[in-house]
């Protein structure tokens, strides 16, 4: 009995490895072992090999584990009923249910899933061996499961996975904890280099109605001062219309050629100073403009749509605030454009992008037909809105309050959890109607 005892107690010991061993390594940290190999732990790189090979890994452990409690159930089975007689069948099942399932079962995977890392780095040097040991059984048994699964038209290896990588990068991102502000700023610029490859160079660009240029056929003294105005280092210079560009004035071209001519204004020819233009269609993708960038060796581009019309410009310092958010210096002109109020609810410039919104307060207003708040509102209310009129969009609040022209220049915003009735269905109510409710 004694001995029985021992071997049994033995065995659900074994069986509370195996589960516990199942748990930990299919929980551990994928880029915590990938860290831990680079860095020259044996036992990581063995965590590493074993997650290369998962159906060798869970046969071995499935196989190992029933192996042990069919045999625990069995000894258990054979002394009970010398015991008990035929009642110990129903004895032997309900105490070996009891162990298996609370010391073999939830006690290991529970402490296993709390502490996946360190179990698998603890079991990984085990379950090594016991793979290659039971590596015919499960050899055979993954044939068997093929040939079954394949008779119902099911494959292992299907030629697309579930969802792209990138979607998995995407949740693995979200998942970062934290909700303080350096938190929430790394989650923004781990979204925002995701994003590179899907956002346009339209949807980043300095629009051509705020793009400061200058006029080739005006006095070099009159384009000297206003390049000294400006904020920036390279400004376009057109000629006849704004449209027609014909260069890119770089500043220190000009003091270099001031320089050399001894400060003589009127000697300078800012036309030959002038970079040759490099035009990008406003289609082209915010990493393949980010490549081109690098390869040329340029930090400066005019946008251009489907007709050839200038339609901004781009520069490298753009996409950079894609990623890291905005990038000012000593010589920047601060145009502020999101004014959060004591009520919960913000003001926003109309021209405010949704993207660098939803970056900001974490977001997800949509932003494939609108690049700005207000081109958000042209779409959704399919009109120009008067002043005072008030939008329920997607759950937001949207209360028009400056209006210039047919330019929406300021809103009042209220997330969700600041109005009543949240839907997504977009709809014009009269802002009194909103505001009694």
């Amino acid at each position: 009995m004694l001995m029985i005892s021992g071997a049994i107690l033995l065995l659900l010991i074994l069986s509370a490895f195996f589960s516990g061993s199942e748990t930990a390594l299919t929980a551990a940290s994928k880029p915590l072992m990938h860290q831990l190999d680079r860095q020259g732990n044996r036992r990581a790189g063995l965590v590493n090999r074993l997650h290369e090979n998962k159906g060798p890994l869970l046969g071995a452990i499935l196989i190992g584990n029933n192996l042990v409690n069919i045999l625990a159930s069995a000894l258990a089975t054979s002394v009970l009923i010398g015991a008990f007689g035929e009642a110990g069948i129903a004895y032997a099942t309900i105490l070996m249910t009891l162990l298996i399932v609370m010391f073999s079962e939830i006690l290991p995977k529970t402490y296993a899933m709390h502490n996946a890392d360190r179990f698998a780095l603890a079991v990984a040097p085990v379950m090594r061996p016991v793979v290659r040991l039971f590596s015919p059984l499960t050899w055979a048994t993954q044939i068997m499961v093929r040939s079954v699964l394949g008779l119902f038209g099911m494959s292992l290896n299907p030629d697309e996975p579930f969802v792209p990588a990138t979607e998995e990068l995407r949740g693995a991102i979200a998942l970062h904890e934290g909700d303080n502000k350096a938190v929430r700023h790394e989650r923004a610029m781990l979204h925002s280099v995701l994003d590179l490859a899907e956002v346009e160079v339209e949807e980043i660009m300095v629009h051509r109605k705020t793009v400061i240029s200058v006029n080739a056929d005006d006095p070099a003294d009159v384009i000297l001062d206003q390049i000294l105005a400006s904020p920036h280092t390279r400004l376009p210079l057109w000629r006849g219309e704004t449209d027609n560009v014909i260069g890119v004035v770089h500043v220190k071209e000009i003091l270099r050629a001031l320089n050399n001519r001894e400060g003589d204004i009127e000697a300078l020819n800012i036309e030959a100073l002038a970079a040759a233009p490099w035009f990008v269609p406003e289609t082209t993708r915010l990493l393949d403009q980010l490549d081109a960038f690098r390869s040329r060796r340029e930090h400066f581009a005019l946008v251009v749509d489907e007709y050839g019309s200038l339609m901004g410009v781009v520069t490298l310092e753009d996409i950079l605030e894609e990623i890291v958010g905005d990038i000012s210096d000593e010589h920047d002109i601060a145009v502020p454009g999101l004014h959060p109020q004591p009520d919960g609810s913000l003001i926003v410039d109309g021209q405010f992008t949704i993207r660098d919104l939803n970056r900001q307060m974490e977001w997800s207003l949509p932003d494939e037909e609108a690049a700005t708040i207000a081109g958000l509102v042209l779409h959704e209310s399919r009109r120009i809105p008067e002043e005072g009129q008030v939008f329920i969009f997607y759950g937001f609040r949207f209360e028009i309050l400056r209006r210039q022209r047919h330019q929406i220049t300021s809103i009042r915003l209220s997330p969700p959890r600041n109005i009543e009735g949240n839907t997504t269905e977009a709809s014009e109510l009269p802002a009194q109607d909103i505001d009694s409710k």
